[in-house]
C-alpha cells in the first residue's frame, strides 16, 4: 500500500515583549543563576527537570511532557550580531532577516510566495491575531488574518444568501479599481477579492469539527483551537501565525510571566493533542520565538531587555533534547550584562525551510547560515 506524503505545515508562535529565556530554560545547577536572580530566579526544587544542570519553568507542564516524548528541540542560545534591545526594531529583525537595514519583505511571506508562487490559494497562510504580522507581508502575497474562526467572515450579519451576495458585490467593486489599471490598483482590487474569499472559506472550518480535547478560554488557547480547526479541515493551509502578548515585564515578572507561560504551555499541550487525536500531527511543526531575552541580572521585580534567548520547536519532526549551547552566565562572558548568542536565529530559519518545508532557504532568508540538526532526515 503506497502512502500519501502529506504537506508540510509550520506553526509560527511570537512571543511579544521579550520572554525571559533563563526563566524558561532554567539553569538551576549553575549558582551564578541565582547570584543573579535573587527576585525573579525560579527555585532549584521547583523546576521540572530536563537533565541535571537545566529544567523547564514549574508553569511549563506540556512543554515537559512533550519533551519527554521526544517532541521538543530547545534550540539555545539563539540571537544575531549587535543585538538591538528596542521591541519594535528587534522583531523587525526576526520578521524580515535584515538586522543591518530597515527591510518590509517578511520571511514568511517569501516562504508562502515559493510555496504558492502564482497566490492560486488565498488561504496558503493564515495569521490568528489583530493584523498582519510583518513575517507574512510580501506584495502580492494573500495572507487571510483573523481574531477568532467563530462569526468570521464578511458582512455575516446580513440575512439572506441573496442581500448578502449583493453586499458583497458593492464591496468588492469598492476594492476594484475604479479608474485606470496601475498596478497599485489592481494589488488593491485583487486584496479585496482574496479578503472576501479567504473569509468565505476559513468561517467553514468549524464545519463537522469535534474533539475530546477542551481548550481553556485563553486568547492563546482560542487561537491554537482554530489552527487546528484550519489544519483539519484541509484547506491548503500551510503557515498559520500567532503571536502571545505580555512578556515585557520590567517589574512584578513571576505574578506576571507565570500565568502566561501556563496559559502557553496548555495553548500548545492541547493543540497536539487535538492533532493526535485525528491522526493530524504527523506533518506539522511549530516554532516558538521572542525578539529578545532578559538580562542576565534582575532589577529587584522584574528584568529588563536583554539579548541571547532561545527558540523552541515542537512536533512528531523534531530531533527532541537541547540543541546549542547555554550561553556562559559568566561576567566575563557576558555581552554588557546581557547573554551572548550561539546561534543565529537565520540558521533556526534556514533549518526549518531547507529540511522541513523544502524549499531554497537562500532565497527566502537572504543568506546562507549553518544548518542545524533540530529536524530528522
Amino acid at each position: 500500500m503506497t502512502s500519501i506524503k502529506k504537506d508540510p505545515i509550520l506553526v509560527v508562535v511570537q512571543l511579544t515583549g521579550g520572554s525571559d529565556y533563563m526563566n524558561i530554560v532554567v539553569p538551576y545547577a549553575d549558582s551564578l543563576y541565582y547570584d543573579n536572580r535573587p527576585t525573579v530566579g525560579i527555585h532549584a526544587q521547583d523546576v521540572l527537570t530536563i537533565n541535571e544542570r537545566f529544567g523547564f519553568n514549574p508553569a511549563l507542564g506540556s512543554f515537559k511532557d512533550l519533551y519527554e516524548q521526544g517532541r521538543v528541540a530547545v534550540v539555545n542560545g539563539v540571537g544575531y550580531p549587535n543585538p538591538n534591545r528596542s521591541h519594535f526594531r528587534a522583531m523587525d529583525i526576526w520578521h524580515t532577516c535584515e538586522p543591518e537595514k530597515i527591510a518590509i519583505e517578511g520571511w514568511l511571506g517569501r516562504v508562502i510566495r515559493d510555496i504558492d508562487p502564482h497566490g492560486e490559494n488565498v488561504l496558503t497562510g493564515v495569521n490568528f491575531g489583530r493584523g498582519l504580522p510583518r513575517a507574512m507581508a510580501l506584495t502580492g502575497v494573500p495572507v487571510a488574518s483573523v481574531a477568532a474562526l467563530e462569526g468570521y467572515g464578511v458582512l455575516t450579519g446580513i440575512s439572506g444568501q441573496e442581500q448578502r451576495t449583493r453586499a458583497l458585490d458593492v464591496f468588492e467593486r469598492m476594492y476594484s479599481p475604479a479608474i485606470g489599471t496601475g498596478a497599485t490598483m489592481d494589488y488593491l482590487g485583487r486584496t479585496g477579492l482574496d479578503a472576501l474569499k479567504g473569509a468565505d472559506i476559513l468561517k467553514t472550518a468549524a464545519d463537522n469539527y469535534s474533539s475530546t480535547v477542551e481548550y481553556a478560554d485563553t486568547v492563546i488557547s482560542q487561537s491554537m483551537r482554530g489552527m487546528a480547526q484550519v489544519i483539519l479541515k484541509e484547506l491548503g493551509t500551510r503557515v498559520l501565525y500567532t503571536s502571545q502578548g505580555g512578556y515585557d515585564t520590567h517589574a512584578n515578572q513571576v505574578p506576571v510571566q507565570t500565568p502566561l507561560l501556563t496559559e502557553l504551555s496548555d495553548g500548545i499541550g492541547d493543540f497536539f493533542a487535538d492533532l493526535r487525536e485525528h491522526d493530524a500531527a504527523d506533518n506539522v511543526l511549530m516554532m516558538v520565538f521572542t525578539e529578545f531575552g532578559r538580562r542576565v541580572k534582575d532589577n529587584g521585580s522584574g528584568s529588563d531587555h536583554g539579548s541571547g534567548g532561545g527558540c523552541y520547536i515542537f512536533g512528531d519532526p523534531v530531533v527532541g533534547g537541547m540543541h546549542g549551547e547555554y550561553p556562559s552566565l559568566k561576567s566575563e562572558d557576558q555581552l554588557e550584562g546581557d547573554l551572548h548568542f550561539n546561534v543565529d536565529f537565520r540558521s533556526v530559519y534556514s533549518t526549518i525551510v531547507d529540511k522541513w518545508l523544502e524549499l531554497d532557504a537562500k532565497s527566502v532568508i537572504g543568506g546562507t547560515y549553518e544548518s542545524l540538526d533540530f529536524i530528522k532526515n
